[in-house]
C-alpha cells in the first residue's frame, strides 16, 4: 500500500460544501445503499445518532433534517471543516479482486507453455529451433497452439479455482492430466493437420517442460498468494450475527485468500458475535486505526442500520480512496454467490447486475445454438448406444418428458433419458431424488453418473426453451412451495435454465428445501452477472465434473 498526500482533495473538500454534497433524493456518499430504507437510515438522520470521539465526522445534533427536496445550506459543510486536507491520504492497492490474481496466474503457465515448445527444440537438436522452423515454418503459431489447448485442459479440470481446496499433489495429478489431454488433442490436430508437426521427440519434451514449469509456477503462487502485500486489509464495522457470516461463510484460509480482517467495530445495538481479538468500539478514533492498519476496505456488517449509521466515516473512507462495501456484495465477490439470508429488497434494486439487452441477448443466443450444434454431433454416437442400452433393458420408453419451470416462471417440457422405472412416481406427486434412489435402473445409475441423461435438452437449447448455461430447470410442483419459503426463489427464472450453470459445478446435487437455498445463491450470482466469458469457463469446469462425477444422483 502507497500512502501519499493528494492536493486534489483540496478541491473535493470545498465542493463537498456547495449544493452537490446531498443529491436531489437524500442519498450519502459512502452509504452501503443509494437511498434509505426502513432498516437503512438517510444521511441527516445517520448523522445525527452517530457520534465518535473526533466531532467534526458527524452532524451536530443541532443540525435539522433535511427533507428529500432540500439542499444543506451553502459554506462549510459539518464534519469536514476541521480536517486539515494535508492529513487525508489516499490508499493504493496493487490488486482489486480475486479476477486479478487467478489472470496473473493464467498469465504465467501462458508464459511458461509458450517457451515450452522452444526450449525443446534448443534441447532436442544442435541446431536448436532453426532445425524445427527449417522443416515446418515459424515456432511461435505452435507454441500459440500448444499454449491455448493446455491451458484450457487446465481450466477444465478446476485448476483456475481461487480457492482450490486440493493438496499440491492432488493439484500436480490435475496438471498432469490436463498436459496429458492436451497434448492427446493436440496429436489430433496434428494429425489433421501434418504441416503444424512438431515431431514426436519435440512434442515430449514439450509436455515434460510443461509439467515441471507449470508445477514450479504453482509452487511459487500459492506462496505469494497468501503473502499480506497482495490481500485486502479489511475493517468490518459490526460484530453481530451479520458480521459473524464473514467467519462463517469463509472459515477456510483458501477463502480468506483475497483478504485480512484487521478488524471489527462493535456498532450500537450489535451483540457481540465475533471471536477475534481487535475489537474497536465506535467511539474509537477510527480513521487513526484506517491510517495505522492501513485499511483497503470497510465492510458495513452491523444489525440495524437505525441504531447509529456511521454516515460521516465512511463518507471520509470513501475520500481517502477506502472501498466501502456492504456485507451482502463483500460475501458475494469473495464466495460467488448471493447470501440469500442476509439480502434485503435494495440489494436487488441496486445491483449492477441483471442486464439484458438485445446485443447480449442475441450473443447468448448464438452461443446456445453453436454449442448446442456442437454438442448433438459430437455425443450423437454415445446418445445412440444410450438409446439401445435403455430400450433392452426393461424395453420401456426411451426419453423422458417432464413439465418445467423456464423463463419468466413459463412451463416447458423437458427431454431426458430415461434412468428411473417406467412408473416411478405412480401417486401422482412430485418427488425429490435421493442418494441410492430405489426408482433408478441400473442403466440409469449409469448414465446419470456421467450425465448423459441430460444430453437430450440439447434439442431444448435449440428450440429455445433453455440455454446451455442456466440455473437448473425445477419442476412447477417443487417451485411454487419454494417460492412461498425462500426469498427471491422467483428472480432465479429471470434467466432461461440451462444444461449447466454455475450452481451445479459449485454446489453437490440438490434434493430438499435447504440445498434449494444454498443454490439460489448461485443462481442469483450467475443470473446477475452472467457473459459469454462466465458461461464459457462454467462449460470447462462443467467437464471437470463429469471427469469426477462430483454432484450426480
Amino acid at each position: 500500500m502507497i500512502l501519499y498526500e493528494d492536493d486534489k482533495l483540496n478541491r473535493v473538500g470545498s465542493a463537498l460544501g456547495g449544493p452537490e454534497a446531498v443529491n436531489p433524493a437524500g442519498t450519502a456518499f459512502g452509504g452501503a445503499h443509494a437511498a434509505p430504507s426502513p432498516e437503512e437510515p438517510s444521511a441527516a438522520e445517520a448523522g445525527r445518532t452517530f457520534s465518535p470521539v473526533r466531532p467534526m465526522l458527524s452532524l451536530s445534533q443541532e443540525s435539522p433534517a433535511l427533507r428529500p427536496t432540500e439542499r444543506p445550506p451553502s459554506g462549510p459543510r459539518p464534519g469536514f471543516s476541521d480536517i486539515p486536507q494535508s492529513a487525508r491520504v489516499t490508499t493504493l492497492r496493487f490488486f482489486s479482486g480475486n479476477t486479478h490474481r487467478i489472470a496473473a496466474l493464467a498469465l504465467a503457465e501462458a508464459v511458461v507453455l509458450f517457451c515450452a515448445p522452444f526450449l525443446a527444440a534448443m534441447l532436442r537438436y544442435p541446431e536448436g529451433i532453426a532445425a524445427v522452423e527449417t522443416n515446418s515454418g515459424p515456432l511461435w503459431s505452435r507454441a500459440l497452439l500448444v499454449t491455448a489447448i493446455v491451458l484450457g485442459a487446465l481450466s477444465s479440470l478446476g485448476l483456475y479455482q481461487l480457492r482450490h481446496r486440493a493438496r499440491f499433489t492432488g493439484v500436480l495429478a490435475r496438471v498432469i492430466v490436463a498436459v496429458g489431454a492436451g497434448m492427446a488433442a493436440l496429436g489430433s490436430v496434428f494429425f489433421l493437420l501434418p504441416g503444424l508437426q512438431l515431431g514426436t521427440s519435440v512434442t515430449a519434451l514439450t509436455a515434460a517442460l510443461s509439467i515441471a514449469g507449470l508445477a514450479a509456477t504453482r509452487l511459487a503462487f500459492a506462496g505469494l498468494v497468501d503473502q499480506e502485500v497482495f490481500k485486502r486489509r479489511v475493517l468490518v464495522w459490526g460484530s453481530g450475527e451479520r458480521a459473524a457470516t464473514i467467519g462463517q461463510r469463509l472459515r477456510r484460509s483458501t477463502d480468506q485468500r483475497g483478504f485480512r480482517v484487521v478488524g471489527y467495530v462493535n456498532a450500537p445495538g450489535d451483540e457481540l458475535k465475533v471471536g477475534a481479538e481487535n475489537i474497536y468500539s465506535c467511539n474509537q478514533d477510527l480513521l487513526d486505526i484506517v491510517t495505522r492498519e492501513r485499511v483497503h476496505e470497510v465492510v458495513v456488517a452491523m444489525d440495524d442500520r437505525r441504531r447509529g449509521f456511521p454516515e460521516a466515516f465512511l463518507r471520509e473512507c470513501r475520500l481517502r480512496g477506502v472501498n466501502v462495501v456492504d456485507i451482502v456484495q463483500f460475501l458475494e465477490r469473495e464466495t460467488g454467490r448471493v447470501s440469500v439470508e442476509l439480502a434485503a429488497p435494495s440489494w436487488l434494486i441496486y445491483s449492477r447486475g441483471f442486464r439484458a439487452d438485445m446485443v447480449r441477448v442475441a450473443a447468448k443466443r448464438a452461443f446456445d445454438i453453436a454449442a448446442s450444434s456442437v454438442l448433438v454431433v459430437l455425443t450423437l454416437p454415445v446418445m445412440l448406444l444410450a438409446t439401445l442400452a435403455i430400450w433392452l433393458e426393461d424395453r420401456g420408453p426411451i426419453f423422458y418428458r417432464q413439465v418445467r419451470t423456464g423463463q419468466g416462471g413459463k412451463p416447458f417440457k423437458i427431454i431426458k433419458f430415461r434412468s428411473m422405472s417406467v412408473n416411478a412416481e405412480s401417486g401422482g406427486k412430485a418427488v425429490w431424488a435421493v442418494k441410492n434412489d430405489p426408482r433408478v435402473t441400473r442403466v440409469g445409475a449409469f448414465i446419470r453418473k456421467v450425465r448423459i441423461d441430460e444430453l437430450p435438452q440439447a434439442f431444448n437449447v435449440l428450440v429455445g426453451d433453455m440455454s446451455f448455461v442456466g440455473p437448473r430447470p425445477e419442476r412447477p410442483e417443487f417451485v411454487q412451495n419454494l417460492q412461498r419459503s425462500i426469498p427471491f426463489y422467483a428472480e432465479r427464472h429471470f434467466a432461461k435454465p440451462g444444461i449447466t450453470g454455475w450452481a451445479q459445478v459449485r454446489y453437490p446435487y440438490g434434493a430438499s428445501e435447504n440445498d434449494a437455498r444454498e443454490k439460489l445463491g448461485y443462481d442469483l450470482y450467475y443470473v446477475s452477472n452472467h457473459s459469454l466469458v462466465f458461461d464459457f469457463m462454467i462449460l470447462l469446469q462443467t467437464v471437470e465434473i463429469v471427469l469426477f462425477r462430483i454432484g450426480s444422483r
